[in-house]
C-alpha cells in the first residue's frame, strides 16, 4: 500500500468537480464507502458527492492539502489535511483514518476536526 498515493487520490477527489470527481470516485473509492466525521455521516458515491458539493459551496475557492506525512499499515492509514485558500496556511485542519478494501480502494473514512475557526 502506497499511503502517499492514496492520500493524494483522496485529496484530489475533494478538490475535483463533475466528471473528474466521478472518475476519481470510481477509481479510488469503494462503491459502498462510508464517511463519518463530527458533521457528516454518509455512504456511497452519491452521499459522498453530496457532502463534497456542500463543503465546496461553503468554502468556495478553498483547496484541501496534505499536512505532514501519512502513516499506514494493514490496509489502514491516517493523515492530516488542511483546507484553506490556495498557497496560504490552512484555516481548517483535520485528521482522517481510512480503511481500504481488498482492491486498495477507500472503503471507510473516519474523520476528526482538529482546527475549526469560529464561523467556519
Amino acid at each position: 500500500m502506497d499511503t502517499k498515493s492514496v492520500v493524494e487520490a483522496y485529496l484530489a477527489t475533494w478538490n475535483a468537480e463533475g466528471e473528474q470527481r466521478a472518475k476519481l470516485l470510481a477509481a479510488h473509492w469503494a462503491p459502498d464507502v462510508t464517511y463519518t466525521d463530527p458533521l457528516a455521516d454518509v455512504s456511497g458515491h452519491a452521499g459522498l458527492t453530496a457532502l463534497i458539493d456542500g463543503v465546496r459551496a461553503q468554502f468556495p475557492g478553498w483547496v484541501f492539502t496534505p499536512v505532514g506525512e501519512p502513516d499506514g499499515h494493514h490496509g489502514r492509514l491516517r493523515f492530516r489535511w488542511g483546507l484553506g485558500a490556495a498557497g496560504e496556511e490552512p484555516t481548517v485542519v483535520g485528521f482522517d483514518v481510512l480503511v481500504l478494501d481488498g482492491e486498495g480502494r477507500i472503503r471507510e473514512v473516519l474523520g476528526f476536526l482538529d482546527k475549526v475557526p469560529a464561523g467556519a
